[in-house]
């Protein structure tokens, strides 16, 4: 592919931002109506959620897809302005879209670096669209950065990045942070194209992951597929960092686990009609004695299917009393156009019908299953509402929902179910830990926390709250920069 722009000349053209953040979606989606026109609308996501107040104090850009396919170059790749934060849009095709976003990224890489739940598909095809894409990627933010700006890359759909930006800007500062869990060795070593991707990797001053048991894992990647010199010690928490020697470069590796907005959770949970709208869920739900929660994407990583399941022989075995519980399952929809998704959905949906089928009575189901978006406020209100949060994926890389019901529970109320394999669980030790896999042990965490006691209850809620609190979103950004800075130091090459 041809450079864009003049960024394949010696003399690149820099940009007016000093801080930039690449992913692969701006924090607002274009939407075409019906009539032909478009709007601006907020992203979902956790992402967005925990950058965009970062990105609004540092007055920087955001390079990004702005959600909707552009056949015919219509968006182009000029500045736009849109609630006071500066956006330059990446344009995807529709053959963007199915190969390197819904193919390559979606249906290669998250299911291997969620341990192959699902298995991957391996497409020379979609690899090559997602390397065309990076490069699209790298010189938009190429266009985009002031000199010497500090540049953050995020997440899986863009791992090539930080080494095309290098080569087209080496004086930029480039953090790379990775929001999916990072596999085992073993099975990252299956990828067809493994070198070129932690190549890709190395292009960034710093490169970050939720556990340290990531960063170990692509320290001795670096060593295997390249032959890199690395630090041997054991990498810590926002401490301890490893080193890869690239060329005449250092490259930072450390662990950094994100967090939310808890704070401003906290509060929007104190407001008045959010507190009303709790009261109001619970008699719409028929005043149960105990109401259970779910709150994901409909993935197969969720663990909706194994919560499910398990709700259904408790049931069946008297443990839950059918007149007196209720699960409230929130499924936001999903990447709808791949087939195992579509699966999924076929399950959880024949799953929902047979629990009701079963043990509900008329105009009274035993779960409640919403499949779209829920409004923030009206999240905030179930949240407050659910004795008890059921977080069961069998894989994720962090899992912000288990940390956003305990910012909401002021009250100290209500008790948290969580998996093991959630990188929430490592810090999150005062929930009911539970193995996905092991079906009887879920069945019993669930009983034990709808049968807990309130001292048992507030003493575990307050142990998490102390947690939440005080590793927050913004500390969580502060450590990585603050890593960033110190890989790259000010007027350093």
């Amino acid at each position: 592919m041809a450079p864009r722009g003049g960024q394949g000349s010696k003399t690149p053209k820099f940009g007016e931002s000093d801080f930039v953040v690449v992913a692969n979606r701006l924090p607002v989606d274009l939407e075409r109506q019906p009539d032909g026109s478009t709007t601006w609308k907020r992203s979902p996501g956790g992402l967005v959620t925990a950058l965009e107040p970062l990105l609004r104090r540092r007055s920087g850009a955001w390079v990004g897809w702005p959600g909707i396919t552009d056949d015919g170059g219509e968006i182009g790749h000029d500045p736009i302005e849109q609630d006071d934060l500066q956006l330059h849009p990446v344009s995807l095709s529709t053959d963007d879209v199915a190969e390197y976003y819904e193919g390559f990224s979606n249906a290669t890489l998250w299911p291997l670096y969620h341990d192959v739940i699902v298995k991957p598909i391996y497409h020379r095809e979609w690899w090559d669209r997602y390397v065309d894409v990076n490069r699209r990627f790298a010189e938009a933010t190429s266009r985009a950065a002031a000199k010497g700006a500090t540049v953050w890359v995020q997440d899986y759909q863009l791992q090539l990045v930080p080494q095309m930006l290098r080569e087209l800007r080496p004086d930029l500062t480039i953090g790379f942070f990775l929001h999916i869990p990072f596999p085992p060795v073993e099975l990252f070593m299956q990828m067809p194209w493994r070198t070129e991707i932690i190549k890709g990797l190395l292009g960034a001053d710093l490169v970050g992951f939720h556990l340290a048991g990531g960063a170990q894992n692509f320290l001795i990647l670096s060593r295997r597929l390249i032959g890199a010199n690395t630090s041997r010690g054991s990498v810590g928490v926002r401490a301890r960092y490893g080193e890869v020697e690239v060329a005449d470069r250092a490259v930072r590796v450390g662990a950094f686990p994100i967090s939310i907005d808890s704070g401003a959770l906290a509060q929007a949970a104190r407001d008045r009609h959010v507190k009303r709208r709790a009261r109001e869920i619970r008699a719409e739900l028929g005043n149960p004695r105990k109401i259970m929660l779910g709150v994901d994407r409909l993935d197969y990583t969720k663990g909706i299917d194994v919560r499910l399941k398990a709700f259904s022989e408790l049931l069946a075995e008297g443990r839950i009393k059918r007149d007196d519980t209720v699960l409230v399952q929130l499924a936001t929809p999903s990447r709808e156009r791949v087939e195992s998704y579509q699966l999924l959905r076929n399950d959880i949906e024949r799953e929902v019908g047979h629990i009701n089928g079963e043990y509900a009575e008329v105009g009274h189901p035993m779960v409640h299953y919403i499949h779209r978006a829920v409004p923030r406020d009206e999240l905030i209100a179930f949240f407050v509402a659910a004795d008890v949060m059921l977080v069961t994926p069998l894989r994720d890389g962090m899992n912000l929902v288990a940390k956003e019901y305990v910012a909401c529970r002021n009250d100290l109320g209500g008790a948290l179910v969580l998996s093991e394999f959630t990188g929430a669980a490592a810090e999150l030790r005062q929930a009911y830990l539970v193995n996905p896999h092991d079906l009887e042990g879920v069945k019993d965490v669930i009983e034990a926390a709808l049968s807990q006691t309130d001292e048992e209850g507030r003493r575990r809620m307050r142990a998490l709250r102390r947690q939440v609190l005080a590793h927050d979103v913004d500390r969580w950004a502060r450590s990585f920069l603050d890593a960033l800075s110190e890989a790259h130091p000010p007027g350093s090459k």
